[in-house]
C-alpha cells in the first residue's frame, strides 16, 4: 500500500525532490537520530541563488548546507520542492515544464526546528514554432456557435499551454468570433477564422448554410433520478421532412428549482461530455438547443441516502511511535492477520491476529535495518510478505521478504536492494512478482517465486517525474508520478507490446496529482476509473492554513497535523483516451491512500479520518456534493503518540469490516452496521 512520507535520494551535497515542500518538509522528529551524530544544519545557500530558466529546459542546481562555523556539512540531508508540474528538482539538477513566477523552498533538520531558504524560480516559454486551429465537431449552420482552440508548438514539439491568441473573423456580418473563439453563425456566406499570437498566424475558413434543423427529438428515460446518477444527453436533429441533421450542433443546458429555496447551492447540475448529473435534490429542466430550434425534459432529483452507522469494533494500539500502512491476509493457518508498519519507528513491524476483530491481539513483531517501514505488503496466495525500508544505518535500503509459513510469527526469508538503494517507499506484490519503487525514481520489478532468493527482472523509469505510488492490475502497471500525472505501462498485459521483462509505455494522462492511484474496474458500466490522491502536507495561502505541527511531528506529543488535496477521478476505460470525470474533494482536510472494493470507495482522508464513499454507477462532477458518502470514523485518542490527533493513514476493507491505521494510534477495526429499515405507517 501507499502511505505517503518523505521520499529519498542522494546527490553529492544535498538531497532533492521533485515533488512540492507540501510533500516533503523535513521533520526534526525523524532526523533526531541524524541530528546527534553529525553536524547540526546552520544555514542552507543555492546555486544559483534564483533560478532563470525556460521550460522544457534544465540546468544545474544544488543547495549546500553549512553549520554554525561555517563549515560545509557534506552529508546534509536536505529537500527542494517546488510547485507541482511547474518546476522539479533532482539528480542535482532543475527542470521546467510550465511558465509563471514561482518559489521553490529548500528544508533541512536544524537544532531547534526546520532551516528552511526560499528560491525565487522565473519559468520563460521558449519561441512558438507552430499555430494550429482545432474546432469542435459538428457544421456550422446559420444561428450555430462552434468552439475553436489553438494548439500551439515549439520548435523542440512540445505544447505551448495557456495559449491566449488574438481572434477574428474576415466578415463579422457572416460569422462572429470572441475572444474564447466561439464562432457564431449569423447568415449564409464564406468567412475566414483565424488566429494570430507572438507573430504566427492560423485560419479556417467555413462556408455558412443555412439551418435545415427544424425539430430535435430527444431521447432521454429518466424521470427520477438520483443525486450523482449520470444522464445521458441524447438528442436528434431532424428536417422540415424528418429527415435526421447527423452534423447538426445540439447545446445543452439546464435551469434548476430547488426543493428548499432558503439552502439553494450555487452549481446544482453538471453538464460535461454529452452527460448530466444533479448535485443536489430539485428539478432540472434540461434543454437542448439547436440555432433556433428547442426542446426540453424535465428531471426530478432526489436525495441520494446512502448513509450508514460505522461502529469501532476492534483496536491494535501503537502509542510508542507513528504508523504507517498495513495490510491483512489469511494465512497458511486459516486464521486472519495484519502486517502493520512504522514510521520513524526504528525499522520495527507488527503483526496482529485479526481472526476475532473484537479482539485484535499483537503476536510478533520484526526488526529490520530501517528508521521507518513506510510500505507493508502481502502476497494475494498469502506465501510471503515485504517490509520497505528506509533510512536504513548504511543507506542501503531494499525490502526485507518475510516467510509467512508460520504467519502468528513470520521469520525474514531474504533481503534484496539491487536497484533499490535510494529508500522503498511503496510496493506492490503478486504471487510471482513484487514491484517496488526505487527512491522515487522508478520501479524495480522482483521475481519473488523463491522468496529465499529473488531476482532481479526489469525496470520502469519515466523521464522528468517523481513516482510515489503504483497499482497492477490485468497486467498494467497504473503509477503516480509527480510532475507528470498517472502513468500506464504494459508489464504483461501484452495488448500494448508489454512484458514483465520489457515494461512498455502505453499513455500518460497529465494531472495535477502525483501521489496515490487505484485502478478499479467497475462491473456495472464496464468502465475503469483511476482514483488518484493528492498529498499537501502544506496549507499556506488556505483560509484555514492549519496548525504548526512540524517542529514536533515525529516525536510524541505535540500539536495534531493538518493537510489538503484530494482525490481525482479518471475514466480509463480506454487507456489510449483517458479523461477525468470527477473528484472526491473536502476542502478542509487531505488525502491519503485509497483502495475500492464493490463500488465503495475507502478512503484514508488524513485529519478528516477514515471515509467510506458510494462510487456506484457512472461517476460525474464532486461525490462530496452529492451526499455519496456512507460512514466517517475520526480516530481520537487521548493516549495516542500524538493525543486527540487524527491522522488516518490506509484504509482497507476486509471481510465485512474496515481496517484502518492511523499515524498517531495504530490499527483500529471497524463495522458499517445495516442500514434502517424505513418505518412505514
Amino acid at each position: 500500500m501507499n502511505v505517503a512520507r518523505s521520499q529519498r535520494f542522494v546527490t553529492t551535497t544535498a538531497l532533492f525532490l521533485a515533488i512540492p515542500l507540501a510533500i516533503t518538509g523535513v521533520t526534526p522528529g525523524a532526523a533526531a537520530a541524524q541530528v546527534a551524530t553529525q553536524a547540526v544544519v546552520a544555514r542552507l545557500v543555492a546555486e544559483p541563488a534564483k533560478v532563470t530558466i525556460r521550460a522544457g529546459e534544465s540546468l544545474p542546481f544544488k543547495v549546500t548546507a553549512y553549520d554554525a562555523q561555517g563549515q560545509i556539512i557534506p552529508d546534509a540531508v536536505v529537500r527542494v520542492g517546488g510547485p507541482r508540474q511547474a518546476v522539479a528538482f533532482s539528480d542535482g539538477q532543475v527542470r521546467a515544464f510550465r511558465a509563471g513566477s514561482y518559489t521553490a523552498t529548500a528544508t533541512a533538520a536544524g537544532a531547534t526546528g526546520p532551516i528552511a531558504l526560499d528560491i525565487p524560480v522565473l519559468v520563460s516559454w521558449p519561441a512558438l514554432s507552430k499555430l494550429a486551429i482545432t474546432a469542435d465537431s459538428g457544421r456550422l449552420y446559420t444561428g450555430i456557435s462552434l468552439g475553436h482552440r489553438v494548439d500551439g508548438t515549439h520548435a523542440d514539439g512540445s505544447s505551448r499551454a495557456g495559449l491566449i491568441p488574438t481572434w477574428r473573423s474576415s466578415a463579422p456580418a457572416v460569422a462572429s468570433v470572441d475572444r474564447f473563439g466561439t464562432v457564431t453563425a449569423l447568415k449564409a456566406g464564406t468567412v475566414v477564422i483565424s488566429a494570430e499570437s507572438e507573430g504566427f498566424r492560423t485560419s479556417k475558413t467555413y462556408t455558412i448554410i443555412t439551418n435545415p434543423v427544424s425539430a430535435l427529438a430527444l431521447d432521454i428515460k429518466e424521470h427520477v433520478i438520483l443525486t450523482g446518477q449520470v444522464v445521458h444527453l441524447n438528442a436528434t436533429a431532424r428536417t422540415a421532412t424528418g429527415a435526421p441533421v447527423k452534423d447538426a450542433v445540439i447545446t445543452w443546458s439546464y435551469t434548476y428549482t430547488p426543493d428548499d429555496t432558503t439552502v439553494a447551492p450555487g452549481g446544482p447540475g453538471i453538464i460535461d461530455w454529452g452527460r448530466f448529473t444533479a448535485n443536489y435534490p430539485g428539478r432540472f429542466t434540461l434543454l437542448a438547443q439547436s440555432g433556433n430550434v428547442t426542446a426540453r425534459k424535465v428531471l426530478e432529483a432526489k436525495p441520494r441516502d446512502v448513509v450508514r452507522r460505522i461502529t469501532v469494533t476492534g483496536r491494535g494500539s501503537i502509542a510508542t511511535t507513528a504508523t504507517s500502512d498495513l495490510w491483512p491476509w489469511t494465512g497458511k493457518d486459516g486464521r486472519d492477520y495484519c502486517l502493520v508498519g512504522t514510521w520513524g519507528g526504528d525499522g520495527y513491524g507488527m503483526v496482529f491476529d485479526i481472526t476475532d476483530m473484537n479482539n485484535i491481539v499483537k503476536t510478533d513483531s520484526i526488526k529490520i535495518d530501517a528508521r521507518t517501514i513506510n510500505d507493508v505488503t502481502v502476497s494475494p496466495d498469502g506465501r510471503y510478505g515485504v517490509l520497505a525500508r528506509e533510512g536504513a544505518s548504511n543507506r542501503v535500503n531494499g525490502v526485507v521478504i518475510l516467510d509467512l509459513a508460520n504467519p502468528a510469527h513470520p521469520k525474514i526469508a531474504s533481503t534484496f536492494d539491487q536497484e533499490l538503494t535510494g529508500g522503498v517507499h511503496n510496493m506492490f506484490a503478486t504471487n510471482d512478482h513484487l514491484f517496488a519503487i526505487s527512491g522515487g525514481q522508478k520501479y524495480v520489478i522482483i521475481d519473488v517465486k523463491d522468496i529465499y532468493k529473488p531476482k532481479y527482472v526489469s525496470e520502469y523509469q519515466h523521464p522528468n517525474a517523481r513516482i510515489h505510488d503504483l497499482w497492477v492490475r490485468d497486467g498494467i502497471a497504473y503509477s503516480a508520478q509527480g510532475g507528470v500525472g498517472a502513468v500506464m505501462v504494459d508489464v504483461g498485459n501484452g495488448k500494448y507490446g508489454g512484458t514483465i521483462e520489457k515494461p512498455k509505455l502505453i499513455n500518460v494522462f497529465p494531472i495535477n496529482s502525483g501521489h496515490e492511484i487505484y485502478p478499479y474496474f467497475q462491473k456495472s458500466t464496464g468502465r475503469t476509473y483511476l482514483f488518484l490522491g493528492d498529498e499537501e502536507m502544506n496549507r499556506a495561502g488556505r483560509v484555514w492554513e492549519g496548525t504548526n505541527y512540524r517542529a514536533t511531528l515525529g516525536s510524541a506529543g505535540g500539536v495534531a497535523q493538518t493537510s489538503g488535496g484530494y482525490v481525482h477521478i479518471v475514466d480509463a476505460t480506454d487507456p489510449m483516451h483517458p479523461r477525468k470525470v470527477g473528484r472526491y474533494h473536502l476542502e478542509d482536510y487531505g488525502a491519503h491512500d485509497i483502495i475500492v472494493e464493490d463500488d465503495i470507495l475507502y478512503q484514508a482522508y488524513y485529519d478528516g479520518g477514515v471515509r467510506v464513499v458510494d462510487v456506484s454507477g457512472e461517476l460525474m462532477g464532486n461525490l462530496a456534493d452529492q451526499k455519496r458518502e456512507i460512514a466517517v470514523f475520526k480516530p481520537y485518542d487521548p493516549k495516542a503518540f500524538t493525543a486527540n490527533a487524527p491522522f488516518v493513514m490506509n484504509a482497507m476493507p476486509w471481510k465485512g469490516q474496515v481496517l484502518f491505521t492511523d499515524f498517531n494510534s495504530g490499527l483500529w477495526s471497524a463495522k458499517l452496521e445495516p442500514k434502517a429499515k424505513a418505518i412505514t405507517p
